[in-house]
């Protein structure tokens, strides 16, 4: 049997082979077809057993194969593999545009929407229904049939330009290396980033040390080479990733103008005036103008602080470093030497008490400690030696779901960190089907007989992906549609993620989590204490940053016109103008390169991060009041926020939880802006 077609049990990645692709696919999507020609001929009124369970049941299957397909082109990409995947991804979107566009379906989800049927279902399938409903209209289900047939056609391309603007990402991340020959250049760069250096140098047949785009490699020069040029360079390179300076064939230039075009046309078939109004509609924000007073308020709160930051820093540059004009390739360098200075600690030191069996031990032991769980190491076919496998139980011992943890960085998988689902829990006719997840970083790999260590904000980033993988795996609901986190709204989505975020800075946790990778020692509290007065050092700076990039998303995709006189660089500068206090260089194409909203799911959705953090800072504020590790405050986060999945409004969760609306309190004192600059 093709392994793409078992659903069995879990994916078959040991025998995965792009030849199963299209086969699989095709016969997964002849079968789709034929069940939906079925249902549409049905005489008899729909109702959820006959006409949408078998329906959710056969795009379940489709999804979990191309899932699989997904997932190996993000983390194990190859020239046959990505060739398979972006000739199947036009099929796929092809076949969903055709669904949501379908007028009997949408006929009939309507007639089941009205009848007597419905008032007998329960919460989560209503909510089902009504999502549907919902998406049937944004699909084009709606529109004229010449209409449709343009509106499928922008989806497909669409598809197809967000796979290419990856793509060109990669590509150009693993084009760029730098070979440095002679030792003193790297003067201040830790130890171990040498070693992992001159061990890649090594393998690829060079002498001295090469350094990459891939952030284990590029980061450790930003924050610790004294050598100027040489952050320079490297700078410059990864600021204009994909960008016309280097292969033309990956520049994504033209990509994003077709992209907003495209959108902006999308938008108006719907009768809506641009995409950022599209992309609210499954939200918890109403409008854009909504999302921007958000933005500039908190930009507003910030900026003032943002300002004291880059004056501290620029005095200190300047007395301490001899650097009189800071540029961006010397912030970070700069910034770390100031953080040492006001602190008395680095980053290199508290990362050597971060090895990656104490970290996982320590996060599994406060999932455990709040939601009453067990997790053990378990057994799966795997896509990379590197890769392991988990399960989650209940104190009892019933297993309650399974995830994959995809640890280290390489140069077939795509940057960044990130959680996906690859089984959703639901009720089937053969008993439940428990959920399993996907989590993937790109961290250091060990080297040799080594621990992999991490930094502080690694372990951050694994708690962040964990927080979201609990969503998905904690879920009570058995309905797929809004089973972990399906049909939970985008901005919401972040919340628990950014909340497991909260405990990388408890002592409770971490004197439990650290042992010195050499020495075997616990984290001194002393140093502790110190982490903590540093945790909101250039708060200011890091929050008008990510404001920049959330602005210059809403903007770019409500008012600004793709076909107007303004470039997107230009709207970045008059963003920067009116938000930054740090304005980079010209070269700097960051947009090239932002995945998030051109290559991902995140466009007119960026401000979810913040969003979100207002909800999470808010959420932990209960678990401050009555301890952290406090297993029945927990427990009732576990019942209202994650065990809820998208069954309810996001709201409706937090408000159950919490006992009133959020506000913006805890997130300002969190980041210590609590007070007027």
């Amino acid at each position: 049997m093709n392994p793409l077609l078992d659903f069995s049990g879990l994916p078959r990645f040991a025998e995965f082979n792009p030849e199963f692709v299209t086969p699989a696919l095709d016969q997964l999507l002849t079968e789709n077809r034929a069940l939906v020609d079925g249902l549409r001929m049905q005489n008899s009124p729909p109702d959820w057993e006959s006409f949408i369970a078998p329906l959710d049941d056969g795009n379940e299957r489709l999804r979990r194969a191309w899932g699989q397909v997904s997932h190996m082109n993000a983390v194990m990409n190859s020239p046959q593999l990505r060739d398979v995947y972006n000739a199947n991804l036009p099929l796929i979107t092809q076949y969903f545009t055709e669904l949501a566009q379908d007028e009997t379906l949408y006929r009939k989800y309507k007639a089941l929407r009205a009848s007597d049927a419905f008032t007998r279902l329960g919460g989560a399938q209503k909510k089902v229904i009504g999502n549907q409903l919902r998406d049937f209209r944004l699909g084009g289900a709606e529109l004229a049939a010449a209409e449709k047939t343009r509106f499928k056609q922008i989806l497909e391309r669409l598809a197809g330009l967000s796979s290419k603007f990856n793509d060109n990402v990669l590509d150009a991340t693993n084009a760029f290396e730098l070979i440095v020959a002679q030792r003193q250049r790297l003067a201040g760069i830790p130890g171990d980033v040498l070693e992992f250096a001159g061990d890649a140098a090594r393998q690829a047949g060079k002498q001295g040390w090469k350094f990459t785009l891939h952030m284990p490699s590029y980061l450790p020069v930003m924050q610790y080479a004294q050598d100027r040029d040489l952050r320079e360079q490297m700078y410059r390179a990864y600021v204009t990733r994909a960008a016309e300076f280097g292969e033309s064939a990956w520049d994504n230039s033209a990509i994003i103008v077709e992209i907003l075009r495209l959108r902006r046309e999308q938008s108006r078939f719907l009768g809506l005036a641009n995409f950022a109004e599209l992309s609210l509609q499954p939200k918890m924000a109403d409008t854009p103008q909504q999302v921007l007073d958000f933005l500039e308020e908190l930009a507003k709160r910030a900026r003032p602080y943002a300002q004291r930051d880059l004056a501290e820093l620029r005095e200190f540059a300047s007395r301490q470093l001899g650097l009189d004009d800071l540029q961006a390739w010397d912030v970070a360098f700069a910034s770390e030497k100031l953080r040492v200075a006001r602190y008395a600690f680095s980053d290199q030191e508290v990362k050597q008490y971060f090895p990656e069996q104490q970290v996982l031990a320590g996060m599994f032991r406060v999932v455990e400690t709040l939601y009453g769980l067990q997790i053990k190491p378990d057994e799966a076919p795997r896509w990379h030696d590197d890769v392991r496998f988990f399960s989650i139980c209940n104190r009892g011992g019933g297993l309650v779901g399974q995830f994959y943890l995809d640890l280290y960085a390489r140069p077939s998988k795509r940057g960044g960190a990130w959680m996906d689902d690859a089984i959703t829990r639901c009720r089937k006719s053969s008993g439940l089907q428990t959920p399993v997840a996907y989590l993937n970083c790109n961290f250091s790999a060990p080297l040799g007989a080594k621990s992999a260590v991490f930094t502080h904000d690694e372990v951050i980033t694994l708690f962040h992906e964990f927080g979201h993988g609990l969503h998905h795996l904690l879920t009570q609901v058995e309905i797929i549609g809004v089973s972990g986190i399906n049909g939970v709204e985008w901005d919401a989505v972040e919340l628990p993620s950014q909340f497991m975020e909260n405990f990388c800075w408890e002592w409770d946790v971490l004197k439990d989590m650290t042992r010195h990778v050499e020495t075997g020692a616990a984290l001194p509290r002393e140093l502790f204490d110190k982490m903590v007065a540093a945790k909101n050092f250039h708060s200011g700076l890091q929050t008008v940053r990510q404001l920049e990039f959330a602005i210059f998303d809403m903007r770019l995709h409500s008012d600004f016109d793709p076909g107007g006189q303004m470039t997107p660089l230009q709207l970045v500068d008059e963003v920067r103008r009116s938000v930054a206090v740090l304005v980079p260089p010209p070269y700097n194409r960051f947009a090239n390169s932002f995945s998030h909203i051109f290559g991902g799911g995140y466009a007119a959705g960026y401000y979810s991060y913040k969003w979100a953090e207002v909800l999470s800072a808010d959420a932990y504020s209960m678990f401050e009041e009555n301890g952290v590790l406090n297993a029945s405050v927990g427990n009732r986060f576990r019942e209202e926020i994650l065990a809820a999945g998208g069954s309810r409004p996001a709201l409706e969760s937090f408000v159950a939880f919490r006992g009133r609306e959020p506000n913006i309190d805890a997130l300002l004192r969190h980041n210590g802006m609590a007070q007027a600059a």
